[in-house]
This record gives C-alpha cells, structure tokens and sequence, in this order.
C-alpha cells in the first residue's frame, strides 16, 4: 500500500547586480542512512558550475559547486522521489545492559561517540529542566519519550527565519523555536543525561490522512513538505534513532535525512559566499503524490467512485425497466478498535464490552434511519457449549413512516439501573390490562423455585458465604445467590395470560391454575418468559389452530398510531372484547364441566412484567399478525408514559411483515454482526452502507483486523449479501429459478469470485464450501438439477427450493453451511424459511464501506446479465487446479478480469481495476527484489486449512484446523531465455510462462511453524525462504531474497499491530532482498547429481536442481514433499 511522492524544493537568490560566487557546499541529498526507499534524485543548479559529489566526515553527501562566471542568480532546485513505505519507528533492538536507563556507553563505544557527548556549558533554565526529569530506573524507550514529549510541550513552535540556532538558554527563556532551535535543545539535554546525540536536518513529509482521527489530531489538512530538523540519539544495539521534539513523536518514513552531525552548523543545507550586494530570498516545498497503491483506507479515487455510481445508476435502471423488483440487505460484522486481542474479539461470542458496544451501535443507527422506531432486546442463538442464550438487540420500524415508538426516551438502557422493582412492575402490568380491557385478576404474581433452590443452597460447600459469590464462580452457584438475596417469597414478576384471536381480530385471557399453588418459574436465567412452567398447565383437549400468518398473502395498509390508541381510550381495540370478564369466568374449584370443556380456551401465551438489573422489562409473546403486535406496542409506550417509567423490551420480534422494516445487532464468535434492512435501489444501499461504516467507526468498531504477523485481514465474521424482493412474492429468485442456476454455474466456471473475496478459511470444511470443493460427484449432481429447471419466470414459488435444497450443501448435509445458502429462499418447515432470499455467505468483511458497495454492484451487475441472458455453460471439471492455480493471485486477477470483460459485453462497463484494492487487501505485496534486467516480486498466496481429526480437550472432544502450512506467490519478469531458474531453499521453483515475454509465476507451499498437532505432526518448520536466482552457465545464484516467516531478528511480538500501518511495517520487516545461497550452487544430498571432473581442469559447478514431478499440482513448488519425488 505504497504512496510515491515527488518532493520539489526550490531555492532562488536575486541579487540586484552579477556578483562573484564563492564555492557553495550543498547538502541536499538523503543521505546513506536514510531508511526512506529513495527512487530517484536530481540536484538542479543555475548559473553554469562545476560539481564535485562528497560525503563528509559523518558521512553525509555534499555537493560542492564552483561558479567560474559572475552572475545575477543563484537558483538550486532540488527534486526527490520516494516511497512513503510505513516505517514502524520502534522496530529496533537494544542491548541488554541498555534495555534500562540510566545505563553506561562501555569504553570503546564511548571514545568512538566522543563528538555527540560533548555538552557546552548552559545557563540556569536548561539545568533547571535538565534537573527536573526524571532520574529513576525506567526502560530506556519510555525514557526517551518521556523527555522527547517534555520538550515539545516546553517550546511553542514558531518559523524562523533568521539563520544559526538559537542556544537552549534562549530558547527556554523564550519558550518559543523552530525545529532548529528544538533539535538543537533536545541534543544537550540527551548528552547532558549521558546519552550519544545528533542534529539532523532534512526533509519532513507529511501526507494528509484518509480518515480523520478518533483520538488526538488527524494530522495536516493537505500534503506537505518543508525543510526540518530534528535529533537522532545512539542506543547500543538499536543505532541511530530519530526523535522529533517539535512534534512529540519518534522519526518515520516522513523524516528523509539530509546531513546528520555533532554541530548544527555542519548541517546547514547551503554554505557558501557573494560579493557584497542586495539579495532577494525566496523558496517553495512541493509534494505530490504520483502514484498510490489501492489501500483499504481509500479505496477509491473520486474519479473511480464517479464511475462507480455511474454504473451502479445503469443497472438500477435496467433493473426497473425489467421488473426485476430487486432488494438487497447483507450482514456486516465488526470488532473492537481498541481490544482485538481478547476472547470476545476472537473465538467467543459473548463478552462484557460486546453488548455496550453493540447498544451505543443500535442508538446510533436508530438516530439515523429510525428516530421513532422500536428498540427490541431479544433473544438470539444458543449454541451446545455456550452457558447462556445469545442476545439480540432489534430495531424495528413501518415502511409507512408511522411511529412504533413515539418517545425514545421511555426505552431504557440495557446498560443502566433504573432503580425498578416488583412494586413497578406490578403497577404497569395493572394498568396496562386495563388498556388491553382483560380482566386484571388474570394476572398472576410468578416466583422462583424456593424447594430447588434451598436444595441447592444445602448442596454448598461448608463455610461457603453467599455474598462472595462473584464473576469468577460458575453459573449455577451465581444464580442460587442472587436468588436467594433477593429472597424466596418476592416476586420475580408478573404474567398476564395473553392471545390475539385472529377470528374476532381481539384480545383475550384467561386465569391459569397450577398444582403448587402459585406460579412457580423453571430455575434459570433467562427472562421470565423463557421460563414460565408451560408443562404445568392442563393439555389441550384438541389439537389448536396454528396461527400463521401466510407469507405470500396480499397485504392492507395498517391502523395509524393515533387510531390504535383513539379506540383504546373509546374502549374499543380495533374488535369486541373476547375475554368475558372475571365475574362472568367460572369458579374452578366449584365447576362441574368436564376437563376437555374446561380447558378447552386456555390461553397459553403470556405477556410478563419483570424487574432485572433496576430495569422493567416487557417480555412479549409470539404474535402471528403484524396488527396485533403495533397494537399493543402502541398500549405499552402509553403505559409508559402514563407512568413515566422507561422499559425495555425484550422476548418475542415483531412477526416479520413487509410493511415493516428490521435491523438487527447481535453477537457472533469474535465480532459483532449487524444485520443491515434491505435496500430496493442503489441509492438506498450507498446510504444504508456509509451510515452503518461511520456509526460503527464513532461507536469504536471496525470492520478489519491484523495477526501477529501483520497479516491484514477482515472481521473474521464474514460480509453476507441477501437477495430478495420487497415481499417473497416479488422476489427475483422465487420467480426466476435459472437464476440462481446462473449464479452457480458461474460462480463455479470462475473461482476467482470465491477467493478473492474470502476469509482466510476456506475449502470444504469452510464455513462457505464452494460446490465442487470435496464432492467431485456433485457436479454431476447439479447438472440434473439444472435440466429440470425451466426457463423464465414459474408460478410455482417452491420449485428452486425443492431442486436446490439437497445439493447446496456442505459435507456435512448442513444447507446453512453453503456458498449460496437458501435456507430463507422457500424452505417448508415455517414462514421465516419463506422469504424469498438468497445468503451470499463466501463474503469476508470489506475494510471498508466503498469497497463492500462495489462488492454489491458486482452482484447488481451478474443479477441483470442473468436476467436478461441466463448464463447456461457447463460446469466445469478443475480438479487439483482448483487449490493450485486459483490459489495463486496472479490466476484469480487473470479470472476476475475475464469476468468483468464478460460484463463489458453485455453492455455493464464493471472495470476490474475496481477489484484492486480487493486484490490488495486479500494478497499482500512483500516485496521485489531487481537483479540486473530481472525482478521477483513475492506476495500472500490463498491456501486451504484442513481440519484434523478429533481430539480430547478440557470442554470435550474438538476438531482443529491446521494453519500451520503457508503458500506465497513468485512472479518472475524480464526473465527471457533459458539460462537462469528460480529455485527456493534448494529446490527449483515450476514457474510458468504468464503468456507475456520474460513473465512467469509460481506457488511455494512450505510449513510456516510446527505446532504440536498438525497435518504432518513430524515436518518441521521450513522457513525462512531462500530464493535464489540461479545461472545455469556458471551454476552460480545470481542473487535472490529472503522471506521470513517471523521478524528476522528474533523479536516477538506480544501485541496486535493497532493499525495498518503498523501491520505493513510488520510485513515489510520479513522480507530482504538479499542473502541468496554463497558460492557455487551445490544440489541437496538427496539429489542425484554427481560432480564432473577433467584431468588438469578445475571442477566445474554442480548442475542445478532437477525439474521436480508436480503432477496434481503443477504450479505449486510444495516443500512438505521429498525432494525428487
């Protein structure tokens, strides 16, 4: 993700008559130390001169320059081209005796710094500061930011443009320098603590970033360069370090070196002298960028994003013109900004920042698409191993702009104590009962289970005390204290027994009876209404009516909010009164009719009011029909309000209705998922999109994160994309089966469009297995399939599902488990399996939002190409091609391209270089290495994790994935000929041809690190790579790099990399270009190669490695594999 900058420096004298020039000592070249890559330099001068290149005695370069001519100006003009590679300034090493400060430069290495340890003698205030740092033992790191971040804050930073430097005196007493003057003061305050230190002068380079800053300044407005000067301090095993006390920070790639020096007069950019005349001064600093990388921070250009939007206009307008009635929704996932380390971020789906992060998240997003909507907390997945049910937080809104809920600030917090009790409780659910006009006898007072809970209080351990029962003891032993602090014969809530009867559209109760006498909840920790003791009631006497309100049915327009509660105040909700009234009910104990009449209209849903955590939650029950469930909502928000008690509502969701929209937040393992509302046009999308970004960057989430390593990769969470219609009877997939055969088959012709936009999991044991990954017999499956299909549109809505349902699989016969998941397109088993959907769950999370916006459009653009011309070829048989040339960036790019060619001709201008920053973010570059007229260039290559088989671990038996194996890609260019090979570690690389002169590309497949249960348990890790470029004429290595799997140095991280930049800086540092294989090329033992003698000749070299038998996987170079083989 390089940014290539031109720094332009121009420096002009006018003098007003021709004067006589001294010779001029220049000194503005980066110097050899710099760690900035330098590209290309040029040095300008005017008038004519002689120039003679130097470098001093600190071995800074110098131009010295001679005028032979008098002249009216001198003009120096200096331009230098570079890349911003990320440096990380703290990437260094320190001996031990100095890991700690203070600490002593042993006596050689003291001599040889004796010009950066000379102090001149200063005045009260320097010594005064001096004194007051701090002399206590501390690493010697967070030493040197220490007193780096006191001199900032003790100089105001003001141009100068006077020459010389002032003196630290003058400086304190000022309280006001340039750079120079800061510089300067920083390099005697270091050698006055003992520490080695120089004055640098240089160019800094600061590049405006792309997204403003959360914490602290973001940094310049535009891009800049200027003339700076700043220190360099000598730590014994670290070197040079650069420290920048005019800004507080430590050196990095913006810092380009000039002249670095004991004295700031030997670093002067230009020395020299005139006759004696007037002088007019003047100067500029220019930076332009000239290229950039595609980064994940600015995927785009405004240019690209124009075209972008151009396209994405086109095919909403195709989409209208040919009825396609198209909506699109998807599941974004995000992390934690400031905790990627921890479980909750990693492998556990619950955690105690998550539902904090999550709620703050949902304000936000209601803020924004629905000031007046319901805010729902529900109940999510429970999943075997997972003490506790997830949690589901719901956002829930009518498409006809009505209010679901009028005042958000009656809905409480999850996150807050409200200070409620079982008397509020009590109070609400009365006069709610009264608004629904049920009797208020039907309500009932519902207790723990005092008998299970005594029995397991007898069950303690001796001594054990309730009151310490806290976070760290299990479950069960937290709830026994909780319940019996509160007490055994309070009210946990109340419960009113409630029904929506669909025929006479109103609502009813009923009083329930119970063996024990009261209500006696199930022990537990899920609300109340989880755990009402259901199987204590009477049975039915007949089979009930399932109430299911029919997904395809034609829908009326709903009651407005103020006609819900009109009619409630008139007595009246919506429908005559059901449920006779409590007088009217009879007495059970004196009633002599029959069991089956008795019971026969128990209602058996129940509405609960219950007091958790100082907060009143309303659990509500499932509610078939969308009026029955605004109606009610209206009611509550009025007790509410009647009451001025907030509330939280929790249980059932509103029945899912096209007339009402929902965005769901909830936790998976390691990320928090947003189910995002479908969007019927472009627009939509690009608005539901850039919002749900920037909520969650506000709320401190994003959407990537980093290894060890500094592998840069997604949420882990995934990115689905549904497909659907406004209702499923509008659904573009129920009404059309060929296209989801499209998808399929073209999907499975291009492998591209699964990896590269995957996680790092992938093959058929992935959460999204492709079609053909692991069942070779499936494909001939599918083609069945795909002849029973008919083409057009079909007036049977069951007839994709019934063909698809079998064969969208994964090994395992899981359908959710698939690339293309239907589980929501028509599935028989109920209504939430009826809507018309198709889930794109191969998708991993987009960095960032413009980059998941062409993610769509490409999904836009495939939808009308197959809608229009039904794509029809046969699948196709890849074999080992599958994991061996489309693991390889080079092949997935050529694929790609291929299918954005095939959208140009259908007259959709998709441009693959809208993929780049897609191609940028799943394949990392590592680096290039030139030798002569040939270059090799190493990036990240896909491969495959297998899962292993099962084994006994502390929570049950488990089944791991090894990802231990690693592969990289090598391209080769300018490679013309026969006479050299590529070879890695000693083995020859299979490089093929790309189809252009002198380029080729090849896989390297190699074991990363060892763990102890792996695939091949006995291999050893067989890293670093060597590749070495080898002339089969001389059978020497020409040159190569290396690739490290970790720091090279031996450092081990013990943190995530924070951002990208550290991430790249991680990744920059494992690779050199250097250290090929010495001296002549010797073959491995195992290789049969014999050496070849001549009588009064020197042996000649060894041949190079043997072409290696790759058969099934002829790109891949695999080490695992023995040589010869």
């Amino acid at each position: 993700m390089t940014i290539t900058v031109a720094l332009q420096h121009k420096t002009y004298y006018d003098f007003d008559r021709p004067v006589n020039l001294s010779a001029h000592v220049v000194r503005l070249r980066p110097a050899p130390h710099c760690r900035t890559p330098i590209k290309s330099y040029s040095l300008k001068v005017e008038p004519e001169h002689f120039i003679n290149w130097q470098q001093d005695a600190y071995g800074n370069f110098l131009a010295r320059l001679v005028f032979p001519e008098k002249t009216k100006r001198l003009a120096i003009e200096v331009e230098v081209i570079a890349d911003m590679t990320v440096i990380n300034p703290f990437d260094f090493f320190i001996e031990d005796y100095a890991e700690e400060f203070p600490f002593a430069y042993d006596k050689q290495l003291r001599k040889e710094l004796k010009a950066y340890l000379h102090c001149e003698e200063q005045g009260p205030l320097f010594k005064k500061m001096v004194e007051s740092i701090t002399k206590e033992k501390m690493r010697t790191i967070d030493y040197l930011v220490t007193v780096n971040q006191k001199i900032q804050s003790a100089l105001e930073y003001g141009v100068r443009m006077e020459p010389g430097v002032q003196s630290p005196e003058e400086s304190l007493e000022l309280a006001k320098g340039s750079c120079r003057d800061s510089a300067w003061l920083m390099v005697q305050v270091l050698r006055h603590l003992g520490l080695a230190a120089r004055f640098a002068s240089g160019y800094l380079v600061q590049l405006t970033s792309d997204e403003k800053s959360l914490d602290g300044p973001s940094g310049p407005e535009a891009d800049f360069t200027d003339l700076h000067a700043w220190c360099e301090v000598f730590l014994p095993g670290a070197g040079w370090v650069g420290m920048d006390p005019t800004s507080g920070l430590f050196a990095g790639e913006g810092h380009i070196p000039l002249a670095c020096t004991p004295d700031p007069v030997s670093a002067a950019p230009i020395n020299g002298a005139t006759d004696k005349c007037k002088v007019t001064f003047s100067y500029s600093n220019e930076v332009t960028r000239i290229h950039e990388d595609p980064r994940v921070t600015k995927p785009y250009s405004d240019a690209e994003w124009a075209d972008v939007l151009a396209l994405a206009g086109k095919v909403d307008d195709l989409l209208e013109t040919n009825d396609v009635r198209l909506t699109m929704g998807g599941e974004p996932t995000f992390v934690s900004i400031d905790d990627m380390e921890s479980a909750q971020w990693n492998t556990a789906a619950l955690g105690k920042d998550k539902l904090a992060l999550a709620k703050t998240l949902l304000l936000r997003l209601r803020d924004h698409f629905a000031p007046q909507g319901l805010l729902h907390y529900g109940q999510g997945k429970w999943y075997p191993g997972e003490e506790v049910p997830r949690w589901a937080l719901g956002l829930f809104w009518r498409t006809d702009g009505e209010p679901m809920w009028r005042r958000p600030e009656l809905l409480a917090r999850v996150d807050k104590d409200y200070g409620h009790t079982e008397k509020d409780a009590a109070k609400f659910i009365e006069k709610l009962a009264k608004r629904l006009r049920l009797d208020g006898e039907c309500i009932q007072a519902a207790y723990e289970d005092g008998l299970h809970y005594l029995l397991a209080e007898q069950n303690l351990p001796v001594d054990f005390e309730l009151s310490i029962a806290n976070a760290k003891d299990d479950l069960e032993r937290r709830r026994l204290a909780r319940v019996l602090d509160k007490g055994l014969d309070t009210p946990s809530g109340y419960v009113l027994p409630i029904d929506w009867d669909m025929y006479s559209e109103g609502w009813r109760s009923s009083p329930w009876e119970f063996r024990r006498g009261r209500l006696t909840l199930i022990p537990g920790d899920s609300p109340m209404g989880l755990r009402l003791p259901l199987g204590s009631l009477p049975p039915p006497t007949e089979d009930q009516l399932i109430q299911e309100a029919d997904a395809m049915r034609d829908l009326a327009p709903l009651a407005s909010r103020d006609q819900i509660i009109q009619a409630s105040a008139k007595g009246q909700v919506d429908a005559k009164q059901a449920t006779p009234k409590h007088s009217e009910q009879p007495n059970p104990a004196d009633d002599k009719t029959p069991a089956k009449d008795r019971w026969k209209n128990l209602v058996r849903t129940a509405m609960c009011v219950e007091p958790r955590d100082g907060k009143l939650h309303i659990f509500l029950p499932p509610l078939p029909y969308l009026e029955s469930y605004i109606q009610i909502m209206a009611l509550i928000e009025e007790t509410a309000a009647e009451l001025n008690t907030p509330v939280i509502i929790e249980g059932y969701e509103p029945p899912r209705d096209p007339r009402l929209q929902k965005l769901l937040v909830t936790p998976d393992p390691g990320v928090i998922e947003v189910n995002i509302h479908p969007a019927s046009n472009w627009r939509e999308m690009v608005s539901n999109m850039t919002e749900l970004y920037e909520a969650a960057r506000q709320t401190r989430l994003c959407a990537e994160k980093f290894m060890l390593d500094g592998r840069h990769t997604g949420t882990g969470g995934g990115n689905h994309i549904t497909l659907g219609g406004k209702t499923p009877a509008d659904s573009p997939m129920l009404r059309r089966p060929d296209l989801l055969r499209s998808f399929v088959t073209y999907w499975q012709n291009h492998p591209s469009l699964s990896y590269l936009f995957s996680g790092a999991f992938i093959g058929p044991t992935s959460q999204a297995p492709r079609v053909d990954e692991g069942r070779d017999e499936n494909l001939y499956e599918l083609e069945i399939a795909f002849a029973q299909i008919p083409e057009g549109e079909v007036p049977q809505p069951w007839l994709i599902d019934r063909l698809m349902r079998n064969l969208l699989i994964d090994l395992t016969g899981n359908t959710h488990r698939a690339e293309f998941c239907i589980d929501k397109l028509f599935a028989p088993g109920s209504p939430a399996g009826r809507l018309g959907l198709l889930e794109f769950r191969g998708f991993e999370m987009p960095p960032h939002g413009r980059m998941a916006l062409v993610q769509a459009l490409l999904i836009r653009a495939l939808v009308i190409r197959f809608w229009k011309n039904p794509y029809k070829q046969k699948l196709e048989r890849w074999g080992t091609r599958l994991h061996d040339q489309f693991m390889l960036p080079h092949f997935i790019w050529e694929d790609v391209s291929e299918v954005a060619k095939d959208l140009q001709a259908h007259g959709l201008d998709f441009k693959a270089e809208w993929l780049l920053p897609f191609r940028e973010f799943r394949f990392p570059h590592y680096g290039t290495a030139t030798l002569g007229d040939i270059q090799l260039e190493l990036c990240w290559a896909v491969e495959p994790w297998h899962v292993l088989g099962e084994e006994v671990s502390s929570f049950g038996t488990a089944r791991y994935v090894d990802s231990s194996v690693e592969r990289v890609q090598v391209k080769v260019t300018g490679m013309v000929g026969s006479r050299y090979i590529l070879a890695c570690n000693g083995r020859r690389v299979p490089l093929r041809s790309t189809g252009r002169n002198g380029e080729f590309v090849a896989g390297v497949r190699y074991k990363a690190w060892a763990p102890p249960s792996s695939l091949h348990p006995t291999i050893g890790a067989q890293a670093p790579l060597v590749f070495d470029l080898i002339d089969t004429w001389n059978g020497r290595s020409v040159g190569g790099c290396e690739y490290h799997v970790t720091h090279p140095g031996g450092r081990s991280y013990d943190t995530f990399p924070i951002n990208a930049n550290e991430a790249e800086s991680r990744r920059v540092n494992r690779f050199a270009e250097m250290n090929h294989t010495q001296g002549a090329y010797s073959p491995r033992p195992d290789v049969d190669a014999l050496r070849q003698f001549f009588p009064k000749t020197d042996p000649r070299p060894m041949a190079p490695p043997p072409e290696e038998s790759t058969d099934e996987y002829p790109l891949t170079l695999d080490l695992r594999t023995p040589m010869g083989s």
